[in-house]
């Protein structure tokens, strides 16, 4: 009976020793990617909660954030900052690639990981308040901004040594930015790592403190799992761009124009429906003065004017000065930010497009008006018909789906059944032609 007991003890070790370990086991555990470029956005500050969230339901070994951005607004600064204090999985912020900045708003986010990072010929700092949309505040509300992310920013720096709290403190007040290199140097950020493999490296070991108590990271045997941002958070993300805004909106309105002027079809007014609403989210996001979107819409309606009532191209031209100096003023107004404003190039490119586009309906528009008007018989005359049966001079053609009786005057010969033959004239019920091709098609 031992025998057989010992027997059956070893056979259920070799077979538990067949079956694969699980993945945390195996692999010491899952590291989370997530990789955001860009100014802060609702998009962005969804996609970190739905990544930490992930990461916690995992129980990942921790959250590496790659992070590029020249910065945003406090609001959404702040959204950020409480979600990654409150985490109970370690996070990693890394500014990278080589050539990546965490300007601004993306300073705080940077220090309010457990471990801050950088790649080599990266920037930080420059963390001067905005407001809720990117734009600039007046002196009183800018002052009380300034201090309550300098506060912020001392908290969070505080552990890192007094140099690098007043490094924290002069990216506020003079908007001062550091290399890697310099940010390092004060003990602003932890680690300088040249790629991923090198940071999970330099990883390994290290203590930190999150919401749920110390943990120490243990990165050597992790793997590296990527959550890439949902097609949805793409096109929010996308959205925040003020040239695709633009863009958005200058082919929604066109489309709703060729819908008004040529009723009857649904392509046209479907697609500038769908872009008139993805534009106004934009709009929602974005530093906008409204003032610039009365200028868009009077262009337009100049546009219009235009074709309906020629005037040689005078309105053209105003609409086209009134789109760009609405284009303009809507996005490029006095104290919004470099990285939210829309390019001029394209704005004058589009305009003188859009000209263009309205300048060519007007031209069929008046080449229809000007076309006479043949009803009945005479519209036959110009038509080009096949022989049915052969002119000798007279015979049968076939016009426009209809068989008519022939003549062909001064006619040497024949015309053969299969030629082609032009309409010259309509006497009573006979049609007159001339011949186009003696031999048959």
């Amino acid at each position: 009976m031992r025998a057989r007991r010992l027997m059956a003890i070893f056979a259920l070790g070799m077979i538990l020793s067949m079956l694969p370990a699980p993945a945390a086991a195996q692999e010491g555990g899952v590291i989370l990617l997530l990789s955001a470029q860009g100014p802060l956005t609702p998009a962005m500050a969804e996609y970190l909660d739905r990544g930490l969230a992930r990461a916690e339901n995992e129980n990942a070994e921790a959250v590496i954030f790659q992070l590029d951005t020249p910065g945003g607004s406090i609001d959404l600064m702040n959204r950020m900052v409480q979600a990654m204090l409150a985490s109970r999985v370690p996070i990693v912020v890394y500014v990278a690639p080589r050539g990546a900045m965490a300007g601004s708003a993306g300073t705080v986010i940077t220090l309010a990981g457990h471990v801050a990072a950088m790649a080599p010929e990266t920037t930080i700092g420059a963390a001067s308040p905005v407001g809720m949309q990117g734009e600039d505040l007046q002196e009183t509300l800018e002052a009380k901004a300034a201090e309550m992310i300098k506060a912020t920013m001392r908290s969070l720096a505080s552990r890192r040594g007094p140099e690098a709290v007043a490094l924290a403190e002069a990216a506020v007040e003079e908007a001062k930015a550091a290399t890697a290199e310099e940010a390092l140097q004060v003990g602003f950020i932890d680690i300088i790592a040249e790629d991923l493999d090198d940071l999970l490296r330099q990883l390994d070991g290290w203590n930190v403190e999150t919401a749920a108590g110390e943990r120490q990271l243990r990165t050597a045997r992790a793997s590296l799992e990527e959550l890439p941002q949902s097609l949805i958070e793409q096109v929010l993300q996308a959205l925040t761009n003020p040239n695709v805004v633009f863009l958005l909106l200058t082919v929604g309105v066109q489309a709703i124009l060729i819908e008004i002027s040529s009723p009857g079809g649904w392509v046209a007014g479907f697609i500038g429906v769908v872009c008139l609403a993805l534009g106004t989210y934009g709009l929602g996001v974005l530093p906008v003065n409204w003032v610039g979107l009365i200028f868009i819409i009077t262009a337009f309606v100049l546009f219009l004017l235009e074709i309906k009532a020629t005037t040689h191209g005078a309105l053209a031209a105003a609409g086209v000065a009134s789109f760009i100096a609405g284009a303009l003023v809507l996005f490029n107004s006095p104290g919004t930010p470099a990285f939210q404003r829309v390019s001029v190039p394209l704005v004058v490119g589009a305009g003188i497009f859009t000209a263009g586009f309205f300048l060519v309906v007007l031209a069929f528009a008046i080449r229809a008006q000007r076309r006479p008007h043949a009803v009945g018989t005479e519209a036959l005359i110009g038509r080009i018909g096949k022989v049915r049966e052969t002119l000798k001079p007279t015979g049968s053609v076939l016009v426009g789906g209809e068989l008519w009786s022939a003549e062909v005057e001064d006619l040497e010969g024949e015309i053969e059944e299969g030629s082609r033959v032009e309409v010259t004239g309509v006497d009573g019920l006979r049609l007159n032609v001339r011949p186009l091709s003696k031999k048959p098609d």
